[in-house]
């Protein structure tokens, strides 16, 4: 394995340095495409960090579009010219709109997902914050209630296996919280829209993913 002198770092933010110095050597040319980074525990040495931030830069390079991880293999160079702008700080600055409209449509195809693919934990975890949903969205806590309501969509997400439909679940829900402040001033959308959600979750359960799929449509149009 090709071997790099890297001074170990000690600023406060690692990751965003170790994922900087990566992203130097792989559009330097240094790594090729298709080459594979690498182990954790020799990036780790090299650059006197622990596993987190080693895995946080990993992560960094994957939204920069530099690598791609592959389960059980190891990560892989993907392209020598990162993104221009990382997800996170373009969903930043995304209208409201068109943010909803990508977790809407996101929303729909984990839950059809999720009725192939569930589990028992799975449809434990989602009854559990359906259930916490209901009860601050009676209580009209509704920042509580909006956060139970993005955690049971993020429960259905998990249920999907589909481990890039969770990051990007995720990644638009986290952007979504303070909009989602922004517009509601109670609970009542959320205590409307309760039936809905429960025969989602009855289809999920059920492992019907046509019914999970409309119902999904259904509950998108009408937040």
């Amino acid at each position: 394995m090709m071997t790099t002198n890297i001074t170990p770092l000690k600023r406060k933010n690692l990751a965003d340095e170790v994922a900087a110095q990566l992203q130097e050597l792989i559009c330097s040319g240094r790594y090729e495409i298709g080459q594979q980074l690498p182990a954790e525990p020799e990036l780790m040495l090299q650059f006197g960090v622990g596993r987190s931030t080693i895995r946080e830069a990993v992560r960094l390079l994957v939204n920069g579009g530099l690598v791609r991880v592959q389960q059980g293999l190891g990560t892989f160079i993907t392209s020598k010219q990162p993104m221009t702008e990382p997800l996170a700080k373009r969903l930043h600055r995304a209208e409201y709109e068109d943010l909803n409209e990508v977790r809407l449509l996101l929303e729909v195809k984990i839950a059809e997902k999720a009725a192939m693919h569930r589990t028992k934990e799975d449809i434990a975890q989602m009854k559990d914050f359906l259930k916490q949903r209901h009860t601050h969205a009676k209580a009209n806590n509704v920042e509580a209630c909006m956060k139970a309501d993005i955690n049971f969509h993020t429960s259905i997400a998990v249920a999907s296996k589909n481990e890039i439909l969770v990051d990007l679940y995720k990644t638009i829900s986290s952007h979504m919280l303070q909009s989602f402040k922004d517009r509601y001033a109670d609970t009542d959308a959320f205590l409307e829209s309760q039936a809905l959600h429960k025969s989602l979750l009855e289809s999920i359960i059920d492992k019907n993913p046509s019914q999970a799929l409309i119902l999904a449509t259904r509950i998108s149009t009408h937040k």
